[in-house]
């Protein structure tokens, strides 16, 4: 499991490194005004579906659907739903693009009620619309992306998205060294949204055209079909939490000049280890876990939620902390050029500070939604959403008045907390929650050795920076040292703490399955 997941996360960070310098262009190009909020409020809602589809999402729902078929009925009963599945997705999505166009002016009425009355309506209009034809491509390609997922298949599905953000970063580049207006970019840039995604789906289709994942292709609405949607597009909700709870924020952010942009550019930095960890472990879990479902394995079952939840804890509690500790650095480092200011940096850093508060719940929760969605139970993870989704919305109101954008933020990590606790207290009072003694016993030291990782690098970040702001370059690599420092230093805590040892890295780093990478 430790391979495979290594193999997703590899994918994912490529896809979030690429993701930061795409966004790094953008706020260049758009800075964080009115052009900006607009721009970065519909690609919010664009992001949403496309996380709702893809990055696990989608994957939990298909992916014990069609082990139970293959495993009772054979395969060709499984190719022939999935071909159902992948069928009736894209047209439903084209379906949904065409009235989500048509409806998009009251649809933005609802979720920028800021932008009422302002330039800005008319520009995140015009914007969501060029990038619907997104969504067109991105349900067969995620359909896709499951299947190779339930195979094992790993290799492609983490680095495919790498096209969508190469396709953006080109065309920003491109727009930058012309020096266009940030009206004209803006619209290029939402035109080329839908234009990534047929990249997407023209190079996996070609990948897999020899492939019998899925046929024979029919649009269906029969039992079968029905009765997956049911548990789908709850589980799809579900694992959409994070996306959800920023829009909430967002939504609220709109009444507040440039404060979208700046929760966005926070929240696109929690986002790198948000799915290097928690949509890896979601991705590996479902799967995994299924399987020992299926064969009535407790043992198995109890490893791998064990294992997950410790892989869990100790990626995410370092950079929680490491993202809290340095997050005015790396703002200024990574956006602050062109039409991004000084006070861009500083409101982005506030913001991100306090969002770096719910990292570990948003990791926990894809750690933990496994366990319902391997049973087929989808509507327990759902409330949970939309009950932390509710609680960041009140609380958003609340402290966006007193606070501004910090107290969004810190509304939007209340409500992963929310979630979290919610899925926990679940588990604990159905099927058990089920650690074993080994991570009970790593768990506390992990969290101890993150604390003490961000303790140094608080200490060695004040001493370096003030020697270091005077040049751009000096900010990057003292920014580079700390953070290669950071892992050095928490890497070495988990190693004197007794959390890991030379056998434990060896393990990790050999294959344990040969079709783990098969591309």
């Amino acid at each position: 499991m430790i391979r495979s997941v290594l193999t997703v996360s590899s994918g994912t960070l490529a896809s979030r490194l690429l993701g930061f310098a795409r966004d790094a262009l953008t706020a260049a190009l758009l800075g964080a005004g009115p052009v900006a909020d607009a721009f970065l409020m519909a690609f919010q809602l664009i992001n949403v579906i496309r996380r709702m589809l893809g990055e696990g999402a989608l994957n939990a729902a298909l992916v014990p659907a069609w082990m139970r078929l293959r495993d009772g009925s054979g395969l060709a009963a499984a190719s022939a739903f999935a071909g159902n599945v992948l069928a009736t997705v894209s047209a439903m999505l084209i379906a949904l693009a065409v009235i989500a166009g048509v409806a998009m002016p009251l649809l933005m009425r609802v979720l920028a009620p800021g932008f009422v009355g302002s330039e800005s309506l008319q520009l995140v209009v015009t914007d969501a619309r060029l990038m619907l034809p997104y969504l067109a491509f991105a349900g067969p390609a995620t359909v896709i992306m499951s299947l190779l997922n339930a195979r094992h298949r790993f290799a492609i599905t983490a680095f495919s998205p790498l096209l969508f953000n190469v396709a953006l970063i080109l065309v920003a580049v491109l727009l930058l060294s012309l020096h266009q207006d940030s009206h004209f970019a803006a619209v290029v840039m939402a035109t080329t949204v839908g234009v990534a995604g047929l990249l997407q789906l023209a190079v996996l289709a070609l990948l897999t055209r020899r492939d019998d994942l899925a046929s024979p292709l029919r649009i269906s609405l029969d039992p079968g079909m029905r009765d997956f949607a049911r548990k789908a597009v709850p589980g799809m909700i579900a694992n959409s939490g994070p996306q959800l709870l920023i829009l909430a924020g967002a939504i609220v952010a709109s009444t507040s000049p440039s404060a979208v942009s700046w929760l966005y550019f926070a929240n696109r930095l929690i986002e790198l280890p948000l799915g290097m960890i928690g949509v890896a472990i979601s991705t590996v879990l479902v799967p995994e876990m299924t399987q020992a479902l299926n064969k009535g394995d407790r043992a198995a079952m109890v490893n791998a939620e064990s294992r997950g939840i410790e892989l869990a804890g100790a990626l995410a509690l370092p950079a929680a902390v490491g993202l809290i500790v340095l997050s005015e650095p790396i703002v200024r480092v990574l956006f602050e050029h062109g039409a991004f200011t000084a006070a861009d940096t500083s409101a982005t850093a506030l913001a991100l500070g306090c969002l770096g508060f719910g990292l570990p719940a948003y990791v926990l929760i894809k750690a933990l939604s496994p366990a319902f969605f391997a049973r087929g139970n989808t509507m327990t993870p759902l409330m949970a959403t939309l009950r932390g989704v509710a609680v960041a919305m009140v609380l958003a109101f609340v402290f966006g008045r007193l606070f501004g954008v910090a107290g969004i933020a810190v509304a939007v990590a209340l409500g992963a907390w929310s979630n979290a606790v919610s899925l926990v207290r679940s588990i604990a009072g159905t099927f058990g929650f089920s650690i074993d003694a080994e991570a009970r016993r790593r768990l506390p030291r992990i969290g101890l050795a993150a604390l003490v990782m961000g303790g140094v690098l608080w200490f060695a970040g004040r001493l370096l920076y003030p020697m270091s702001s005077v040049h751009g370059l000096l900010q990057a690599a003292t920014l580079v040292v700390l953070i290669a420092a950071g892992v050095v230093i928490y890497g070495l805590l988990l190693l004197t703490f007794r959390v890991i040892d030379r056998n434990d890295i060896q393990a990790a780093l050999m294959r344990s399955r040969s079709g783990d990478l098969r591309a």
